[in-house]
C-alpha cells in the first residue's frame, strides 16, 4: 500500500546552507584611499585573483586601473602606481584564470590589452601591454576567458560584434555577429562549448562560439533580460531583468528550450542592475544590485520549486560592484564558501565580505569543498579552436593544497624598451620621488635581507650535516672492508 502525503502538508527542505552568514571584514583589512571610477557602465570595475585585487580608478586623460597585491591591506597611498596604457576609460578588467600574473582590460578607445603585473605588485606605472589588440571599431565592454583554454580571450563591443582572440598569435580568429544591438553580458558553459549572451535587443541566445551559430534564442518581452549566468552542469540558464512592471526580476532557463522560462521571481521594485554570481560547487546564487548594500542568496535545486531562497546580508553602505576571489583563495579552515570584494565609491574603500557556513568541527569540511576547477588548463589555444572540448581540470582544497602551475604565459611579447647603464637598467630602478615611497623601498630591502639571512643560515645548518653524513660513511667504510 501506497502513502500519499496530504497536499497542505508544508514542504520542508533542509539544507547545509541555510545558515550561511555574511562575514564584513575588519577596518585594517579592507582596502582604503582608493579612487574608484564614477563611470556609470554597468560592470563590476573589480577583479581578483588569489595574488592580486585590481579596480579601475578615476583619471584624466585616459583610463586606468590599479593592482594591489591582497595581503597589502589598509591605506592606499595617492601616489601609488597605476595601470596606464588606454587613452579611454577602462571598461572591463578579468584575470587569467590560469596565469595569475596576466590580466586583460577593455577600453572606450576600441583596444583590449593584456598585461603582466610583476610579483609583489607594481613599483612604477605600467604603460606599456604584453599585447595590444584591435579588431572592434567602437568601444569594447566586456572581455571574458574561456574557462578551460589557455589563450583564448573573447571580447564584445559596442559594434554588436563578439570577437574570440587567440593570444599565442595575437589575432582575432573568429567574429560573432548575430546580434543586432549592444551585447550586456556573456557566460560560458562548465567546459566552454556553449556561450550565452543577453543583449539589449531583449533576446537571450545560446550560441557555439566556434561556430557561431545561434543553437537557442528566447525574445524576452515580458521579462527584459539584463545578466546571464549557466548553472554549471545543470543545464540551466539563469537570468536578471525587469518584468513588465518594472519590478526586478530573475527566471530560470533550460538551456536546450528558452521558448519559456521554467521559473519567475520577482525581487523588489528597486531599479539597480541585479548582478547573479553562481557557485557551482555549492550550487549557491548571489545576487546583488547596484547601488544596493545588501547581498542576497538562494539555493538552486533541480526539482521544484528549483530557486529555495535562503538568506540575505546587510549593509548600509551601497556597492558600485564587486569581485569575486577564486576557489582556490579562499580560507578553508573558516569554512569559507564564496567572498566578494565590495567597491564602495563613498569612502573609496574595498571591503571583503565573506560568505561562510557555520561549523563547531575545526576539521576539513568535505561536503561544502568538493574537487573544483583549478588553475591548470585542460586545452591549449589550438586544440579548442579545433574542436576539442574538455572539463575543467580539478583539484582539492584540503589543507590549502594547490596543484603547482609550471606553465608559462606565451604571447607575442614586444620589445621593452630600456636604458642600460654600468649594466643597471634605469627605467627599472627608478629612484623614489617621496618619503613615504622611500620607506617603503628601505623596508622592503630590510625584508629581503632578512630573508636571505635566514636562508644562508638554513643552507650552513644543511652543510654541517651533509658533513656529517660524509665523514660517517668514511669511517664506515674501511671497517666492512
Amino acid at each position: 500500500m501506497t502513502v500519499t502525503k496530504m497536499s497542505w502538508r508544508p514542504t520542508y527542505r533542509s539544507s547545509k546552507f541555510r545558515n550561511v552568514y555574511g562575514k564584513v571584514a575588519n577596518r585594517e583589512n579592507c582596502y582604503d584611499g582608493i579612487p574608484i571610477t564614477k563611470n556609470v557602465h554597468d560592470n563590476h570595475f573589480c577583479a581578483v585573483n588569489s595574488k592580486f585585487v585590481a579596480v579601475v580608478t578615476e583619471s584624466s586623460g585616459g583610463g586606468s586601473f590599479i593592482v594591489i597585491p591582497v595581503s597589502q591591506s589598509g591605506r592606499l597611498d595617492s601616489h601609488y602606481p597605476k595601470v596606464c596604457g588606454h587613452q579611454g576609460n577602462v571598461l572591463d578588467i578579468k584575470w587569467n584564470p590560469f596565469f595569475e600574473n596576466i590580466i586583460a582590460s577593455c577600453s572606450e578607445d576600441t583596444s583590449v590589452r593584456v598585461w603582466e603585473i610583476p610579483e609583489g605588485g607594481l613599483r612604477r606605472n605600467m604603460t606599456e601591454a604584453v599585447l595590444e589588440l584591435y579588431g572592434h571599431s567602437r568601444r569594447v565592454g566586456l572581455i571574458e576567458w574561456h574557462p578551460t583554454s589557455s589563450g583564448i580571450l573573447f571580447s564584445a563591443g559596442y559594434d554588436y560584434k563578439v570577437l574570440i582572440w587567440n593570444l599565442e598569435i595575437g589575432e582575432p580568429v573568429k567574429m560573432i555577429d548575430c546580434h543586432t544591438d549592444v551585447i550586456l553580458s556573456m557566460s560560458f558553459n562548465t567546459d566552454g562549448s556553449l556561450l550565452a549572451t543577453s543583449c539589449k535587443d531583449k533576446k537571450l541566445r545560446v550560441i557555439e562560439p566556434r561556430s557561431g551559430t545561434v543553437l537557442q534564442h528566447a525574445s524576452c518581452k515580458n521579462h527584459r533580460v539584463n545578466r546571464v549566468v549557466f548553472l554549471g552542469n545543470l543545464k540551466r540558464l539563469l537570468t536578471t531583468g525587469v518584468s513588465r512592471w518594472n519590478t526586478r526580476q530573475i527566471a530560470l532557463w533550460d538551456q536546450e528550450d528558452l521558448s519559456m522560462p521554467i521559473v519567475e521571481e520577482d525581487i523588489d521594485g528597486l531599479s539597480g542592475l541585479l548582478f547573479p554570481f553562481y557557485d557551482a560547487d555549492t550550487h549557491m546564487l548571489y545576487l546583488a544590485g547596484k547601488g544596493d548594500g545588501n547581498i542576497r542568496y538562494f539555493e538552486i535545486t533541480t526539482e521544484k520549486p528549483y530557486l529555495q531562497y535562503l538568506m540575505e546580508y546587510r549593509s548600509p553602505a551601497p556597492q558600485k560592484g564587486l569581485g569575486v576571489m577564486p576557489k582556490h583563495g579562499l580560507e578553508v579552515g573558516a569554512c569559507e564558501v564564496f567572498r566578494f570584494y565590495k567597491l564602495v565609491t563613498l569612502k573609496g574603500l574595498i571591503e571583503p565580505v565573506s560568505m561562510i557556513v557555520p561549523r563547531r568541527s575545526d576539521t576539513y569540511q568535505e561536503d561544502i569543498y568538493p574537487m573544483t576547477a583549478g588553475t591548470e588548463p585542460a586545452l591549449s589555444a589550438s586544440e579548442w579552436l579545433s574542436g576539442i572540448n574538455r572539463d575543467p581540470v580539478l583539484m582539492s582544497l584540503k589543507e590549502g593544497y594547490r596543484r603547482p602551475n609550471q606553465l608559462v604565459f606565451k604571447a607575442p611579447v614586444k620589445e621593452k624598451k630600456s636604458v642600460v647603464v654600468n649594466g643597471i637598467d634605469l627605467l627599472e630602478n627608478v629612484p623614489p620621488r617621496t618619503e613615504n615611497e622611500l620607506l617603503r623601498m628601505f623596508f622592503r630591502q630590510q625584508d629581503e635581507l632578512r630573508r636571505l639571512k635566514e636562508e644562508l643560515t638554513t643552507k650552513d645548518v644543511r652543510i654541517r650535516q651533509l658533513e656529517l653524513e660524509l665523514n660517517n660513511l668514511k669511517n664506515v667504510s674501511p671497517n666492512n672492508v
